[in-house]
């Protein structure tokens, strides 16, 4: 029996992509609206695989070459919220990142009034990747808590909470200090359900107060002030993530600047 074989090459919004034109669910809604052609014919479905050989427009402009995979520490500041737009018009955080920054996409969110380390990468399947339970990445948080909490309640947590039929994974968790009617906790988890930790410790009885991320897998937020970009050396990214080289070969390891925020004349809110 001749079993039918995939054809050649990748799905033409993974390439859209990859090479930094939109997000994968993006691109499928560009290809829908009748904006990207291949060699020369408009394509009406995403379900289209594409090589290096195809001519791919979009707006009938040509596509670049795809960019080696890049990454960048973000210091997300409270208020903003983690998305390209927002449709209660509130500040986003890519409104916000600086005007030389290629197009990204954040590894993972954080909410509104969450604060701290956001990856960002202009790879789509890096992103994807790192997402990914699987790959297992420890995030960690410094956690203010209102009110005072026992090591009893706090082992519910390390041993798996469900709260209104959602199942939280084991939390790892130190408590830090008492101050005044607040407590501080660290807080590591390996896979970040929306708004996790503060549903975990309502249900415990305490609210949470203030969110800081301060880790991702290997990546750390540092000393880096809030509304600040620093790109990652393509040296640590390859090391941590087992990439090949990118091209060219050996790119220079320089420790990439800090960029300001794009608002002008506006403060990161803290």
């Amino acid at each position: 029996m001749v079993q039918d074989t995939p054809p050649p090459g990748d799905r033409i919004a993974k390439v859209l992509s990859r090479v930094g034109v939109a997000s994968r669910r993006e691109a499928e809604r560009m290809i829908e609206a009748g904006r990207v052609a291949v060699n020369g014919a408009i394509i009406a479905s995403p379900a289209l695989n594409v090589s290096a050989q195809d001519k791919i427009t979009v707006d009938g402009a040509p596509i670049g070459a795809p960019a080696p995979p890049r990454m960048w520490l973000y210091h997300k500041p409270t208020g903003l919220v983690t998305s390209e737009r927002d449709e209660k018009g509130r500040d986003t955080v890519f409104a916000n990142l600086p005007d030389d920054l290629p197009r990204v996409m954040s590894i993972g969110r954080l909410d509104i009034n969450s604060e701290g380390l956001l990856l960002l990468t202009n790879d789509g399947a890096l992103k994807r990747r790192l997402e990914l339970p699987s790959t297992g990445w420890l995030r960690r948080y410094r956690v203010r808590i209102n009110g005072a909490v026992s090591e009893d309640k706090l082992d519910q947590l390390r041993e798996g909470i469900t709260v209104e039929g959602i199942k939280y994974q084991p939390m790892t968790i130190t408590f830090d200090k008492q101050q005044g009617a607040n407590a501080w906790l660290t807080v590591s988890l390996r896979e970040g359900k929306n708004r996790e930790i503060r549903r975990a410790m309502e249900a415990i009885g305490v609210t949470v107060n203030r969110l800081i991320r301060v880790s991702y897998g290997p990546f750390q937020l540092g000393d880096l002030k809030a509304g600040r970009v620093e790109e990652i050396r393509q040296k640590v990214v390859k090391d941590q993530l087992g990439l090949r080289e990118s091209t060219p070969p050996k790119p220079k390891p320089t420790r990439a600047k800090s960029f300001q925020s794009r608002s002008r004349g506006k403060k990161p809110t803290r």
